[in-house]
């Protein structure tokens, strides 16, 4: 079939909620994508930095069909042999007590706000019902009908309602905002070390210890969204390790499977996961024997291979080059590691057509928010490969 024909199919038989860019891809091998029609793309988009490792990391690829032919569900209803073994890998290689998997981001996302809610009510002692979780505006926590009621995204929540009460959102990157916003009833403050899907944006340098401070003053959870930021991406095993603090709680997702299977964890101390009891949340898939071989391998793919070293190396030196392309379109390039986002002046045209001109160089990478170009290859890109980039981006954002 050709690609046009694979784009009817998902047209007529799709529901209409992406909009992707035309091409079809059939095959992935490290940082390179291969479309049905024998095209090859870089890969700077890594599926929101899913595919950290590369895509069908050989390693990931043989746990995955070792567990596969085994046991691949039990529930938890019942125990498996590999739970276990990826709870403590998560354990040695984070530092955390405890964790609690499941499957999809979003998930870990209302894990935590159900773990910051319970905490609340258990050891602070609020008033029933009455907790309250601050966010920040531009925030991108996942797709539930309780997260888009906190985004301030406007197409995000219109026609979803009614939406959860509890959740107060203050400006981005404001400390004095997050002070000023607690209450009594304050329980949590969920965050985006860098806000991905907000355009990359990175907050003011100080601001997440000025969060841990404000947290800690005021006996509130620091609840850190690292789904798309942590495990590599930023040049650090996670990105709030680049001012030195450490969340109440940490969200994970996407790289923490590589890319083979949805796996998600919420990470935490027994005081805080440690008041789960039975009954009180689960997930049929969370915590299966498949998916936890597969995050198992995953962790330590990205600890024994170097790629946090290298994201942190190759992803200050692709944001110095794409920093100094001489063009009129550029606004701002920012960033850390190997998660940048270039922000285009107005009268770029905003950056959907630069996107389309990158796939027709055989670069692959997405808008976000209309005016920003992201680039986030995969963790094991190479030094040439960025080169090699550079120069079609250097010709595409100099283009009419």
């Amino acid at each position: 079939m050709k690609a046009s024909e694979y784009i009817a199919l998902e047209e007529q038989y799709g529901a209409h909620n992406y909009r992707p860019l035309d091409v079809v891809l059939e095959r992935g091998e490290g940082a390179w994508l291969y479309d049905v029609e024998g095209n090859k793309y870089l890969d700077c988009l890594s599926a929101y930095s899913a595919v950290s490792q590369g895509h069908c990391h050989p390693r990931i690829l043989k746990a995955m069909t070792a567990q596969a032919q085994k046991l691949t569900l039990s529930s938890r209803a019942f125990r498996n042999d590999r739970l276990g073994k990826f709870y403590k890998t998560l354990s040695d290689v984070t530092g955390y007590g405890l964790s609690l998997p499941m499957n999809t981001g979003a998930e870990a996302v209302e894990t935590a706000i159900k773990a910051a809610r319970k905490w609340g009510y258990r050891t602070k002692k609020v008033e029933p019902d009455r907790a309250e979780i601050i966010v920040c505006d531009g925030n991108f926590h996942g797709r539930t009908t309780t997260i888009v009621g906190f985004s301030s995204e406007a197409q995000y929540k219109a026609d979803f309602g009614p939406f959860t009460p509890g959740f107060t959102s203050i400006p981005y990157g404001d400390a004095g905002a997050l002070e000023a916003a607690i209450t009594l009833n304050t329980v949590g403050f969920l965050v985006e070390p860098i806000q991905g899907e907000g355009g990359v944006v990175v907050p003011p340098a100080g601001y997440l210890q000025a969060v841990r401070q404000i947290c800690d003053r005021h006996k509130v959870l620091f609840i850190a969204d690292e789904i798309q930021t942590g495990l590599g991406r930023t040049g650090r095993l996670f990105a709030c390790d680049h001012e030195g603090v450490r969340p109440d709680l940490m969200i994970l997702g996407k790289a923490l499977s590589g890319g083979f299977y949805p796996v998600s964890a919420v990470l935490g101390s027994p005081d805080i996961l440690g008041l789960f009891r039975p009954g009180d949340h689960g997930s049929t898939f969370g915590g299966n024997p498949l998916g936890a071989a597969i995050a198992t391998e995953a962790l330590t793919v990205l600890i024994e291979e170097g790629l946090i070293e290298n994201a942190n190396t190759l992803g200050e030196y692709f944001q110095e080059r794409l920093a100094e392309i001489p063009t009129p379109y550029v606004k701002e390039v920012r960033g850390k590691g190997l998660l940048i986002g270039v922000e285009l002046k107005p009268e770029a045209g905003g950056a959907r057509r630069f996107c389309e001109a990158l796939q027709a160089k055989g670069i692959l990478c997405k808008e976000t928010h209309q005016t920003v170009i992201r680039f986030a290859p995969p963790l094991v890109i190479k030094r040439h490969e960025i080169d090699w980039a550079l120069e079609h981006i250097t010709t595409v954002l100099n283009m009419n």
